[in-house]
């Protein structure tokens, strides 16, 4: 069986202490540039329906074919990166998908639009996967949530940049000339990591990460049948579920329900992806400081999870506050989301051996997807029947609260997992 215990958190050797967070910042970088490639179509939609008619529906589509690759290379990006190692394997998700970011440049009807989406979810589904490589490789435990804390920050750095560059580069140049530059922007990150990167397993040896222990590679059937990792699978399922119709969906529902234009979505629409920077970093460094401070690691985690998962219903009462209190209110939800989002990337470094973490970050990075995928089809089919977004506020603000509670009830002690050689697989 996996026999779950608590063993005491490894430090670092001094000698690697410098170049970590230099590694850290790098996979920043690469996450802010994918954030910026998936927003490229939600805040061009208004100007390239203009070339290709898209309905409610049809943007649906488009979000729901880059969520279902995202979900499935998700996984098989996580098990790439376990196969092929960090190095490598980030290099080639992030030529994959600068490509199909570029792709879309070319479009001249619904279905390549489509097809070019497909093929971005099949390259930013390892991005994750990667980051939380990287920081069970260079990061010590007792500061890996502030790590993850900054690399979700990258979110909000694409995000934020996205709305008021892709309107300038909209007035000056047109829609097409957004998606190659940003796919011009993922092949320089690309080259920048296979000069600067380098592995560190020699350094911290895997014995330090599992507890002093030697272990055994898991396998894929036997990381599936944890129960610790289907219940962090069903909360990411379900808070990613309101994430991306917030993600995907806030350009368009101020185009459509508040009468903004190009010019006044590049204005106010970065200030909630703002918030959603300040965020990450704000849970991860808490809860990395009360792991300092003496709590547990599991009090540690579920203590800002709890936090941030209460504030999500705020956005119930969007639709019915003047438009300055909805940025408001979206800027709180997406504060909290990445607060939340950061932490629950941060635990399969903190529980699982390095053999392990790529596949299993990947399993709940594939719950997230599949959550935004299936509801985001949803949004659509609803606001085309007549719904209207406020049901879909009040439906997405219980999801977080509904997540922490399958953490909470069945997801057990978050601590790092002892696994012997003679005992059989067993779920807790």
């Amino acid at each position: 069986m996996i026999e779950v215990s608590e063993v005491q958190h490894g430090e670092i050797p001094a000698k690697v202490d410098r170049p970590r967070w230099y590694f850290v910042m790098l996979v920043t970088a690469a996450i802010a540039i994918s954030y910026f490639d998936r927003q490229t179509l939600p805040v061009a939609i208004s100007t390239i329906q203009r070339n290709i008619p898209i309905s409610n529906q049809e943007f649906s589509y488009l979000q729901t074919a880059f969520l279902l690759a995202y979900a499935a290379l998700y996984v098989l990006g996580g098990r790439l990166l376990d196969q092929l190692g960090t190095r490598r394997g980030f290099l080639l998700i992030m030529l994959w998908w600068s490509a199909a970011c570029a792709l879309h440049g070319l479009a001249s009807g619904f279905m390549l639009l489509l097809l070019s989406r497909f093929l971005l979810g099949m390259g930013e589904g390892g991005a994750f996967p990667a980051a939380v490589r990287v920081v069970s490789e260079w990061v010590a435990p007792k500061d890996r949530s502030t790590a993850m804390g900054i690399i979700n920050a990258g979110t909000a750095v694409g995000s934020v940049i996205a709305p008021p560059l892709i309107g300038v580069i909209l007035i000056q140049s047109g829609w097409r000339t957004v998606f190659i530059a940003a796919g011009g922007a993922g092949l320089l990150w690309a080259l920048w990591w296979w000069i600067s990167y380098r592995p560190n397993t020699n350094n911290i040896p895997s014995k330090m990460l599992e507890g002093q222990e030697p272990v055994r590679t898991l396998t894929f059937k036997e990381i599936v049948g944890l129960r610790n990792v289907q219940a962090l699978v069903f909360a990411k399922f379900m808070s990613d579920s309101a994430w991306y119709f917030l993600l995907f969906w806030l350009p368009k529902y101020l185009y459509d329900a508040r009468g903004f234009d190009i010019k006044h979505v590049s204005y106010y629409a970065w200030i909630p992806y703002a918030a959603s920077g300040v965020g990450s970093f704000l849970g991860g460094w808490f809860s990395s400081r009360l792991l300092q401070s003496g709590h547990s690691l599991d009090r540690s985690r579920k203590i800002v999870l709890g936090l941030s998962a209460l504030f999500m219903p705020v956005v119930m009462m969007v639709p019915f506050v003047p438009v300055q209190v909805s940025i408001l209110l979206f800027s709180i939800a997406f504060f909290c989301q990445q607060s939340w989002s950061g932490l629950i990337m941060t635990i399969p470094a903190d529980m699982y051996p390095l053999s392990a973490v790529g596949t299993v970050s990947g399993l709940v990075g594939f719950g997230g997807a599949m959550g935004g995928a299936i509801f985001g089809v949803v949004a659509g089919y609803l606001l085309e029947h007549g719904f209207g977004y406020p049901t879909l506020f009040v439906l997405f603000g219980t999801f977080h609260l509904i997540g922490f509670a399958a953490i909470v009830l069945l997801g057990g002690k978050i601590h790092p997992l002892r696994i012997h050689h003679t005992m059989e697989i067993e779920s807790h």
